[in-house]
């Protein structure tokens, strides 16, 4: 589903909300490096945000609330919310109801039920509405991707999946906060990647089972998550979110009836994107020394398996796809219902984590 986009010479017109971590070093980036897309307005209330935005795109207008875009809708073809998580399904609705196509950072909403309800709403007015899930387009993601395609593990039986950080120290700010209704916390924030790159990788969930701590002095809400998930496939994946992780983990271990993946390290397009650098030439690529490797009865820590190039990430690929969608319609890069069937995982392993369950969904 789509808006109403102008002429493929026009450009496409965003109004970004928001200008904190997600705004500034995903957002606003990847819009001004797609072609075909014009970061027109950027919405925050802080004055020194305001005139960050207006340093890095001179271009831009700048607005203190969401509520400053709607009676300018026709001037506008997206919405992009990268706002707090407690005020996604608002003012997502808000852009919905007043006609426009609408992006939303990851979670979409608190609940299962509000993301569906938000879908609902955007087929109802036949608008465009998607996730940023972005990992998606991590290189090593990528990468097991085409190894699952060509078979070169054969059957897999289980799939580890870490994004670990050492953070002893609390940061402040809504994501940590023990307030429910700021959807903070590592479950719905790392939690939501890689149950999203678990489902995409092995179908839907079959049963839940979570770990979920508050390790560090101060922390109000989870700080060291563990999820298996056994897939209706029979495949079962055990994830890992944490930012108390003194040692890091393989980032992916996935094993299967002939051979094993191995990939250590985190994508670089995120360090990237905060060290201000742009989309371009060698975007995405990273040192040999980095490969993962592939195996089997060896150990790639003593240089056991063969290494495997590890493919670009293309975090660029995801608003690539949401101009297309946009000028011509057809599918959309990650969609709603695919989100509400993440926080289906999340919600059922918040539960498990609770009362010590394994939750049938």
């Amino acid at each position: 589903m789509t808006g109403t986009a102008p002429g493929t010479d026009t450009p496409l017109r965003v109004g970004l909300v928001g200008y904190g971590l997600a705004g500034s070093v995903f957002h606003a980036p990847l819009i001004s490096a797609t072609e075909g897309l014009v970061l027109d307005t950027v919405v925050t209330s802080n004055p020194e945000r305001q005139k960050q935005a207006r340093t890095e795109f001179p271009d831009v207008r700048t607005a203190a609330t969401a509520d400053e875009l709607w009676p300018r809708a026709d001037e506008l073809d997206l919405i992009v919310v990268a706002s707090p998580n407690k005020t996604h399904v608002p003012i997502a609705t808000a852009a919905l109801e007043a006609g426009l196509p609408v992006v939303v950072d990851k979670p979409i909403a608190g609940t299962a039920a509000d993301a569906r309800e938000l879908a609902g709403l955007a087929e109802a007015h036949g608008l465009l509405l998607s996730v940023f899930q972005n990992r998606r387009w991590d290189n090593d993601f990528l990468t097991l991707r085409k190894l699952l395609a060509e078979g070169e593990l054969g059957d897999v039986w289980r799939f580890e999946s870490r994004f670990e950080r050492w953070r002893p120290q609390l940061k402040g700010g809504w994501r940590e906060s023990g307030d429910p209704a700021e959807v903070g916390g590592l479950l719905y924030d790392l939690g939501s990647h890689v149950v999203d790159q678990a489902l995409v990788l092995f179908g839907p969930a079959a049963s839940v089972y979570a770990e979920s701590d508050v390790r560090r002095p101060g922390a109000e809400t989870d700080d060291d998550t563990f999820i298996a998930i056994t897939h209706t496939s029979g495949v079962r994946s055990h994830l890992y979110a944490s930012a108390t992780t003194a040692q890091l983990g393989p980032r992916f271990r996935v094993l299967g009836s002939s051979a094993g993946y191995v990939k250590y390290g985190l994508d670089p397009q995120e360090a990237a994107l905060r060290e201000g650098l742009r989309p371009g030439p060698g975007w995405g690529q990273e040192p040999e020394p980095l490969w993962g490797r592939i195996g089997a009865g060896e150990s790639p820590l003593t240089g056991g398996g063969d290494p495997v190039p590890t493919l670009p990430g293309d975090y660029p690929a995801y608003y690539a796809a949401i101009a297309k969608a946009l000028r011509e319609g057809g599918p959309v890069p990650v969609t709603a219902h695919e989100a509400a069937a993440a926080l289906d995982v999340l919600e059922a392993a918040r539960r498990s984590a609770r009362d010590g369950v394994v939750v049938t969904l």
